[in-house]
């Protein structure tokens, strides 16, 4: 396995890996809207015999200090439980922490994420539609800014079916 940058050329890949993974077309229309945008500010693959075959996401939030949204993660189904989605969120994490943001904001499954150290106690005091159990967040870098506020995602967010 070989992870990359996403580099021009690689967005029928992705697009069919998400539609493949997810079951349908809204991730992979996200993922388009926030390239298109300019809010795809970190775009990871994973590569296997010169396929795609997982991807991760980073997407600027409007927070209260420098945060992102991990959204979406994609493994594509032969691959799965072979490490590879654990090392595109911590590929994403560190190049988040490099680049000087201070927390990583992520809808999922909590069983999945809490290895990573996300958890729903760092995002509970935030504001946000997609507040509840499975809204967690990752410090990066110490400890969270502040503990409130409001965190409102990428506008390609509001699309998502």
């Amino acid at each position: 396995m070989f992870l990359r940058d996403e580099a021009p050329g690689d967005e029928a890949a992705i697009r069919a890996l998400l539609r493949d993974c997810f079951g349908g077309p809204d991730e992979a229309d996200l993922v388009d809207h926030l390239r298109a945008a300019g809010d795809a500010l970190v775009s990871l693959i994973a590569e296997e015999d010169d396929a795609i075959v997982g991807h991760v996401l980073l997407s600027p939030l409007a927070a209260p200090f420098p945060a992102l949204a991990l959204a979406p993660l994609g493994v594509a189904e032969g691959y799965r439980r072979q490490g590879i989605g654990d090392a595109l969120v911590r590929a994403a994490v560190a190049r988040a922490a490099a680049m000087g943001w201070r927390a990583i904001f992520v809808l999922g499954d909590p069983a999945y994420y809490q290895r990573f150290g996300f958890a729903a106690e760092h995002a509970a005091g935030f504001a946000s539609p997609y507040a509840g159990a499975h809204f967690m967040a990752l410090p990066l870098g110490g400890d969270l800014p502040v503990l409130r506020g409001a965190i409102r995602h990428a506008p390609a967010f509001a699309d998502l079916g």
